[in-house]
């Protein structure tokens, strides 16, 4: 019977389960994304909580559990590799976990899911990096960070070198999503609307060095809105410009400083397709050198198979 390993994701927007080879191969999955109610721009952790509890069932009938055995079980127990990062909703998946390796017998894994990401990013990228260090950016709702990683036996070592001081990419996407009378989360109806503008209409960044800030242009765009003077496919542009612009200039200034140059791109809005090509345009001209890695636009978003990869390179290396 072939073995795989159980991957488990409870983030704030999806519910993840997969079962993977240790080839990276992907016997199966399920995932669903997290129900918001229209014109809201998110969830209660108490909220959020529930639905996991509520999903988890329901995907568990879509795995072909009988088909497998389960080498071990790996599942993402917080946000981010730090002592101070906590969130309700990662207990869900945590609790699940621990039960199901102790009927099974088998052993558990805890990591992250950051971690997920950059592994999902690494497993599923046309070329990983060529280095065991390279530069990660992490852009979703709730995390919009450059990260010095270095690639290990089990895992990763990340250290944050940048990121946001206030709203995150993803975030900035959803409100001005909402704003403009998508659905949360908005990124995908952002992407399809943009693709109508000439791009003439746009708004500055926000950029000190490694650090950024988007609550200025989430001002600037909401009034715009606001005026009705501007078409919607024209601030849905402004909106992915403003953020691939950030990204530019933020990147930029870390290969100056002597970072990696070998850049790996994740998080959901990481799969936006206008951002990859200016981003590629822009860092791997020969003035700057980057090489950019973007993550499958599939597994961009959260999911579950990043976190059983990392349980596979845990299992190999007996580290619990």
């Amino acid at each position: 019977m072939t073995k795989v390993m159980l991957g488990i994701d409870t983030s704030n927007y999806r519910t993840s389960l997969c079962l993977a080879q240790e080839d990276g191969r992907i016997v199966a999955e399920a995932k669903r994304l997290l129900k918001v109610k229209e014109g809201k721009r998110g969830l209660q952790q108490s909220e959020a909580v529930f639905q996991h509890v509520m999903n988890l069932p329901e995907l568990s009938e879509q795995m072909k559990w009988t088909e497998y055995e389960i080498e071990a079980i790996c599942v993402s127990e917080k946000p981010r590799p730090v002592d101070s990062s906590y969130m309700p909703v990662f207990k869900v998946g945590e609790g699940l976990g621990k039960s199901l390796a102790t009927y099974l017998r088998v052993p558990l894994h805890l990591t992250t899911h950051q971690e997920g990401h950059i592994a999902a990013g690494e497993y599923t990228a046309e070329k990983r990096p060529s280095q065991d260090r390279f530069l990660a950016v992490h852009l979703s709702g709730g995390t919009s960070e450059l990260l010095l990683c270095e690639r290990h036996a089990a895992g990763y070592s990340i250290e944050k070198v940048g990121g946001t001081i206030d709203l995150h990419a993803g975030q900035l996407v959803d409100r001005i999503g909402v704003a403009l009378g998508l659905s949360f989360p908005a990124g995908p109806q952002l992407e399809e609307l943009a693709k109508g503008a000439a791009g003439e209409f746009r708004i500055s960044s926000s950029v000190e060095g490694l650090t950024f800030s988007f609550s200025g242009p989430e001002a600037s765009l909401l009034r715009t809105i606001q005026a009705g003077q501007i078409s919607p496919a024209e601030i849905a542009r402004a909106t992915e410009q403003c953020i691939a612009n950030t990204l530019e200039k933020a990147l930029r200034h870390a290969v100056e400083q002597g970072l990696p140059k070998d850049i790996l791109i994740v998080g959901g809005v990481a799969a936006n397709q206008y951002m990859r090509e200016r981003l590629i345009k822009r860092l791997e001209h020969p003035a700057v050198k980057a090489k950019l890695y973007f993550c499958d636009p599939v597994y961009s978003g959260d999911n579950a198979y990043g976190v059983a990869m990392l349980g596979w390179m845990k299992q190999k290396t007996n580290i619990k």
